[in-house]
């Protein structure tokens, strides 16, 4: 039996569904045929049943020890992933002709931004990057919603474009965060967000459930009457009876548990286990920095500790790289089908091990093709349609820890 992820024949860098912790694995095992002694495995007991119900009592109090949530926080687990949080955010948080606020950083952000356009509130973008091919997040200083603003919407990692915010902005707007990708990969200050929103199929879990926390001043302040919000949309009712309204994704959050319960067996929290993912995206992108082979599509100060975007200096390479990744069992290293290039996604799954061998292979690649690269780099232009370097920096760079 494998111990580590590492050692299956493949190494999973897909951007989610992803990797998961062996241990997880293996406990997901036993469970499935007999939990906690029930002699019924863990997707076949009633969500009315209390081993479940204590499930998600013990679920939401391991969210909330993780992120030191105070009492004045909900935690809920809703389905629908990121998109439904599009639609439902602004279902409660504004009426149609009020003002919402938008920071556009690439794919995912635009997508939020659609969702209240149609539903005919006064949308605006307040900060965008891209005029600049979103390789970059905007400074901080630079988000100001407007002050009458019902809320500021951001996503705090951009997986498909691979940049990240280091901070969070404070503007006296009540702040919603996407953290699809980057929550519970590294100690975090909730008190930067008013709500905070993440599908688990990335860093806590597996695709069919999606984490909420969200201020209970901020659920105070809905007024359904007024907008015909329907009861399964309502963030008062998942709250009101805790996330067991209708029949939830009982097996999605059962793994969500177990990846919580493993964060603070395997690291003792968040702080511990932010250190050990900086280490791993610092390994790659030293890599990336010390080569004129591959490239970096992201600006220093932007990159991304869980996704790794980077490009080759040819169509013909990167299609020779992908095929010969996938034979050495790197799977998931094609960049988003909007963008283009490679990425490697460092979710909590992937260990050290991997990157390092992803590194070996990176670099086995440029050994065999350089002198083929080498002929072109003066006026080639890379699968993501921009001209290549010909020379690049030697110093080594890593990834810079996200402070809130």
């Amino acid at each position: 039996m494998p111990a580590t992820n590492g050692d299956r024949g493949v190494l999973n860098f897909y951007a989610g569904p992803t990797a998961l912790p062996w241990p997880v694995i293996e406990r997901m095992r036993e469970d499935i045929a007999d939990f906690h002694g029930t002699r019924m495995g863990i997707m076949e007991i009633s969500h009315r049943a209390p081993e479940i119900e204590g499930l998600l009592a013990d679920t939401a109090a391991r969210v909330r020890r993780l992120l030191g949530l105070t009492a004045d926080w909900e935690v809920l687990f809703l389905q629908g992933g990121g998109s439904l949080q599009f639609s439902m955010i602004p279902l409660n948080f504004s009426a149609p002709g009020e003002p919402v606020d938008y920071v556009d950083t690439g794919y995912w952000a635009r997508r939020s931004i659609a969702e209240p356009q149609r539903m005919g509130r006064d949308v605006a973008v307040v900060a965008s990057t891209a005029a600049s091919s979103y390789r970059r997040v905007p400074p901080v200083s630079s988000i100001r919603p407007r002050p009458a603003a019902r809320y500021l919407h951001l996503v705090t990692n951009n997986t498909v474009e691979g940049t990240q915010f280091r901070e969070l902005p404070r503007t006296g707007v009540p702040l919603i965060a996407d953290m699809s990708s980057d929550l519970m990969t590294d100690a975090f200050d909730a008190s930067a967000c008013d709500m905070a929103y993440a599908h688990a199929q990335k860093n806590i879990g597996i695709a069919g459930v999606t984490i909420v926390i969200v201020r209970r001043s901020m659920l105070d302040a809905i007024a359904a009457e007024a907008r015909e919000l329907p009861a399964i949309l309502d963030y008062r009712t998942h709250a009101l009876h805790h996330s067991n309204y209708h029949t939830p994704p009982t097996f999605a959050i059962y793994v969500t548990w177990l990846m919580l319960g493993w964060i603070e067996e395997e690291f003792g929290g968040l702080a511990v286990l932010g250190e050990r993912n900086r280490r791993k995206a610092a390994t790659l992108y030293d890599f990336l920095d010390a080569t004129s082979f591959y490239r970096c599509l992201v600006e220093q100060d932007s990159r991304s500790v869980t996704n790794v975007t980077f490009a080759l200096p040819s169509a013909e390479l990167h299609r020779q790289f992908l095929e010969d990744a996938d034979k050495a069992g790197l799977i998931g290293l094609a960049g988003h089908r909007s963008a283009g290039g490679c990425r490697a996604s460092l979710f909590n799954g992937v260990t050290q091990e991997m990157v390092d061998r992803l590194v070996d292979f990176m670099g086995a690649f440029e050994y065999r093709n350089r002198s083929t690269a080498c002929s072109r780099l003066a006026s080639a232009t890379d699968i993501t349609g921009t001209s290549s370097p010909t020379t690049r920096p030697r110093a080594a760079r890593s990834a810079s820890p996200r402070t809130t």
